[in-house]
């Protein structure tokens, strides 16, 4: 990559981060120790949690989820195929079945109602994802789960910092999974964290997480095998530093997002970001313009190379799950589920990062307006 190329992400690190990790590059203990406790109790605070358990991917952090809570063969899961894959990815790790169900289309999120459809004798667990920082429904989510008897396990690998009904993301199932690879805002190389109230989840969630030198001679501790899936000092003190800034981090990100909806005004038949009645607060991981009805997936492409060639960096959102290779095995096919697929088709992901300037907002809504009508299909778009 060059240095005029505007990148897709580009994580906000200040001399704070790099102090942080110069003490733990100075200390006798790299590897998961005293900073990564410090971590882990921070942010059990931020997102109003009683524990936090500090792990290498937010997809190992599923995956140790769904095994501590005994889900595995034989078993299914609800899930959205509008997903980040590496995280859903998890639930065929653990041995389980990915059931897939539909969403809406402005928020991206999981419905409720088609949620229901798909729940069987088999459903043991619903994963539901804050889609790009928007929050799923969470109350009838909730609703759902409780009257099924499903654990509810909340995907916030998107979302962190995003408001619903006065609670953050990462408080509304019975435990909650985050993602600190990029892009996400706050950004610590690789990492995730896994929250839950549940004394006795957190407590399996560290059992099969990694040992502690002392336990090393437990015969208790060793009856039961680890993933050795912790997270480092190093990489602890980046996030724990990221933290402690989240807020102004965040602040700066909506002044971007500000800039772009002011430039993509231009734009024929534009509409705000969606954000639903019951969120407070929309923190966006990317953002996201979706194409309008006259594009088709080729033309998508076409604006995606069209901004290549500019040194743009722009990606496809989501190439939805059910029709990915290793899920057509399970039978899934193109046309089971029509609103995942059209926004799969359609969904921009334009860069989005704290260090943008105006200027470059400006010319990145340009090229892409120019890039819409060399496909012949207009300019016709939606936030």
């Amino acid at each position: 990559m060059t240095v005029t190329t505007i990148p897709l992400s580009d994580p906000d690190i200040s001399m704070a981060e790099l102090d942080a990790v110069g003490d733990v590059l100075r200390s006798p203990r790299l590897s998961g120790g005293p900073v990564v406790e410090a971590f882990e109790a921070a942010f059990a605070r931020y997102v109003g949690r009683r524990h936090a358990v500090a792990v290498a991917s937010g997809t190992l952090g599923l995956q140790l989820a769904l095994a501590v809570y005994g889900i595995g063969p034989a078993q299914e899961v609800v899930a959205s195929s509008y997903s980040w894959r590496e995280t859903a990815h998890a639930i065929a790790l653990a041995g389980a079945t990915p059931v897939f169900a539909d969403i809406d289309y402005w928020a991206g999120t999981l419905v409720p109602d088609k949620v229901a459809a798909r729940i069987g004798p088999k459903t043991r667990a619903i994963v539901a994802g804050n889609t790009n920082g928007h929050p799923a429904p969470w109350q009838p989510l909730r609703a759902l789960a409780a009257r099924h008897g499903l654990v509810l396990i909340e995907d916030s690998t998107e979302a962190i910092g995003s408001v619903y009904q006065g609670a953050p993301v990462g408080s509304f199932g019975d435990c909650a999974v985050f993602d600190f690879s990029e892009p996400s805002p706050l950004t610590c190389g690789e990492g995730g964290m896994v929250v839950t109230d549940d004394e006795d989840i957190a407590a399996a969630l560290r059992g099969r997480r990694s040992r502690r030198p002392a336990e090393r001679g437990s015969v208790v501790i060793g009856a039961a095998p680890c993933h050795q899936a912790g997270m480092s000092d190093i990489a602890a003190a980046l996030g724990l530093a990221q933290l402690a800034r989240i807020d102004a981090i965040l602040a700066k990100r909506k002044r971007v997002e500000r800039w772009y909806f002011e430039h993509v005004k231009s734009f024929e038949g534009i509409k705000d970001p969606y954000v639903a009645p019951e969120v407070q607060e929309a923190h966006w991981l990317l953002y996201l313009v979706h194409l309008g009805t006259r594009f088709t997936r080729s033309s998508r492409d076409a604006i995606l190379d069209d901004l290549q060639t500019e040194r743009i960096e722009a990606a496809a959102f989501c190439h939805p799950l059910h029709v990915q290779r290793h899920y057509l095995d399970l039978g899934y096919r193109r046309g089971n589920f029509l609103v995942a697929e059209k926004l799969g088709d359609r969904a921009v992901a334009l860069p989005f990062h704290t260090h943008l300037s105006e200027e470059q907002v400006a010319f990145i809504v340009s090229t892409m307006k120019d890039a819409a009508t060399n496909v012949g299909a207009g300019s016709a778009i939606y936030l």
